[in-house]
């Protein structure tokens, strides 16, 4: 098995540690050339558990070709992403995995040229678009929703992945995807695979070369709609993109938009529907809490996508359920500059990495950290907690450009699930979950929307 990485010629990456600059670090290398890989890809959990009870919260590991340092827990989140001395980069954090694949994603830019990116996709974030997408969101929810409820047993995660597809192309691009719409969703799904691929190059008959069309299939698509969406007056991302400046009063070139719609649009919808699964399937499980959300929705007395605020509770179980299954489970950086942590010196050039979901499950922070409580994220039992100790959108400059969207989707679609309806897993369902590239229950989560009693 063949493992590299590539990245853009870029003066300013730093050359790859050899592995010798890590041996005075706890840690393993595992297996000649592919190191811990297949076995962190098996069971990530297991492995991350292992690890941490071996090695401690700062170890060495070696996975998809690079030898990286892990550093573990709430004040590792709060170094790495509030990064207050510009010592990691998570250009070349994330370029090993996603060059090929989403490069100039905002992901893979750092300090000024990141910061002056995403003011431009700010524009599609504002009250007014933000007001557009909530009823766009509505109306396409609630009939799904209709659909679930008269077709008896249905796979949740292939149901909300579609969804969340066909809602990120109306908000997003403003468009139905029609016949278009299995193609583009199969580009998204050989991308996202390709991240996580050992075969880090794009030859005949890999993963990374069925990643690498899908992406050139998508990109030709979006940068088709350039023109016409700069000279139309459209309500979606997409076209406010496309008019927006830079810092300089130009507008982006379309390779450089087709390129954030291709990141975006895979964020928009696969991570959402990771989301969406875990909370419905906890729900699921706990049946007192489907009743409390109910509840709280039956007390909305109009529209609603005016009453979101009012759905608290609904967002503490989000909250609860990003916890215990994060949509990105582990976010890389690399290190500019020598630094130390927990007592180590970790040097310039290093890859490093923190755990989100990991940290979300350390009793250090968490009673019980395996139980489905909500009541966790009441205003009293937050305080004092520490603010890095819950990290699924990220945090600092790279936090999470869209995460009121994904929480204004979230509380739609519980809204509409259970407005008279609950949720009925069939069996154990959601039991075993397949945590790269992107968190999803290996059966699919069947369930079945069933009328609620009166």
């Amino acid at each position: 098995m063949a493992l590299a990485h590539t990245h853009a010629a870029n003066p300013h990456w730093l050359p790859r540690l050899p592995k010798r600059s890590l041996r005075a670090l706890p840690g393993e290398d595992g297996l000649p050339f592919i190191g811990n890989t297949l076995k962190m890809l098996r069971d990530p959990k297991a492995f991350g558990d292992a690890m941490v009870a071996k090695h401690g919260r700062v170890y060495r590991n070696h996975t998809f070709g690079e030898h990286t340092v892990m550093l573990l827990g709430a004040d590792a989140n709060e170094l790495v992403l509030m990064d207050k001395d510009k010592l990691f980069s998570s250009e070349q954090g994330w370029g090993p995995l996603l060059n090929l694949l989403f490069p100039r994603g905002l992901m893979l830019m750092d300090f000024d040229h990141h910061r002056a990116e995403r003011r431009v996709l700010n524009v599609a974030f504002k009250p007014e678009p933000m007001r557009h997408y909530a009823h766009r969101l509505d109306q396409g929810i609630a009939r799904a929703v209709a659909r679930w409820a008269e077709g008896g047993t249905f796979r949740f995660y292939d149901a909300i992945k579609q969804l969340s597809l066909d809602l990120a192309a109306d908000c997003f691009l403003g468009m139905e995807l029609g016949a278009e719409a299995k193609a583009v969703n199969q580009a998204f799904v050989d991308e996202v695979q390709a991240s996580v691929t050992p075969i880090r190059r794009p030859w005949p008959g890999t993963a990374m070369k069925k990643g690498v069309d899908g992406r050139r299939y998508l990109i030709e698509l979006f940068e088709r709609e350039v023109p016409k969406r700069r000279a139309g007056g459209g309500q979606d991302f997409f076209s406010h993109f496309c008019r927006a400046t830079d810092e300089a009063g130009q507008p982006l070139s379309p390779a450089a938009i087709a390129d954030h719609m291709n990141f975006l649009m895979m964020a928009a919808h696969d991570t959402i529907t990771s989301s969406a699964t875990s909370l419905v399937m906890l729900l699921g499980r706990n049946p007192e809490w489907q009743e409390r959300l109910a509840a709280e929705v039956a007390g909305l007395d109009g529209a609603y996508p005016d009453q979101l605020e009012r759905l608290v509770e609904t967002e503490w179980a989000f909250k609860e359920a990003l916890r215990i299954v994060p949509p990105v489970p582990s976010l890389p950086r690399r290190a500019l500059r020598d630094f130390e942590f927990g007592g180590f010196r970790i040097p310039a050039g290093c890859q490093v990495g923190i755990s989100v979901g990991m940290t979300h499950h350390l009793p250090d922070y968490w009673d019980a950290p395996a139980r489905f409580d909500p009541l966790r994220f009441t205003p009293e039992a937050s305080r004092g907690r520490h603010r890095f100790a819950w990290v699924p959108f990220g945090g600092g400059a790279h936090m999470c450009i869209g995460l009121h969207f994904a929480t204004m989707q979230i509380r739609l679609l519980v809204a509409h699930l259970l407005r008279g309806h609950r949720i009925a897993l069939e069996g154990d369902a959601g039991k075993a979950w397949q945590y790269f590239p992107i968190p999803r229950p290996k059966d699919g989560l069947p369930m079945e929307l069933v009328l609620a009693s009166q």
